[in-house]
């Protein structure tokens, strides 16, 4: 198994009334080398000022970006190269993270290369610590900027740093 690290941004709480804008993405190992990082065009008129304002864009700037469709296949086709079995999805928070790729996988390809299911990276935190009150973010050396591809690249730090010093049974 392939662990893939993932991260997005948007400009709304659900897609297609609302828009990914982002997706970072960083294989799980030990070089942190492969990554993949694309830039979304909306697929809606609608759109958050608040939570577009969050990814650091502005409306201009992602009305230029790559057609959806474009960069969905791109990651589809980054997940093979990188992967020779079976990719996981894990997110910070993959409730939100993984209903936007999840469904511009199928909307736009017609599939997922995940399957359909994903995990979750401070939930895994809480119960290796046995504390749903604490969280791993303090195990991020990458900065959380807001950028797709820095956050999961902090998140995948973070990852790492649970099976070395905390003891996570996991293959890279």
């Amino acid at each position: 198994m392939t662990y893939i690290m993932v991260d997005i941004e948007s400009d709304g709480a659900i897609p297609s009334d609302y828009s990914m804008i982002s997706l970072g993405a960083i294989v799980v190992d030990e070089a942190l080398d492969k990554t993949f990082y694309g830039c979304l065009k909306p697929i809606s008129e609608n759109y958050n000022p608040k939570a577009l304002a969050v990814s650091g864009f502005s409306r201009e700037q992602t009305l230029s970006f790559e057609e959806p469709k474009i960069v969905m296949q791109e990651f589809k086709d980054w997940i093979h190269k990188v992967c020779d079995n079976r990719p996981i999805f894990i997110s910070d928070n993959n409730g939100f993270d993984w209903m936007f790729v999840c469904w511009y996988f199928h909307h736009f390809l017609g599939e997922n290369p995940f399957g359909f299911s994903s995990q979750n990276l401070g939930s895994l935190y809480k119960g290796i610590v046995k504390d749903t009150f604490k969280n791993f973010k303090h195990l991020r050396q990458t900065r959380h900027t807001h950028n797709a591809l820095d956050d999961a690249k902090g998140n995948a730090e973070a990852l790492l740093t649970l099976k070395k010093e905390y003891g996570l049974k996991i293959k890279f």
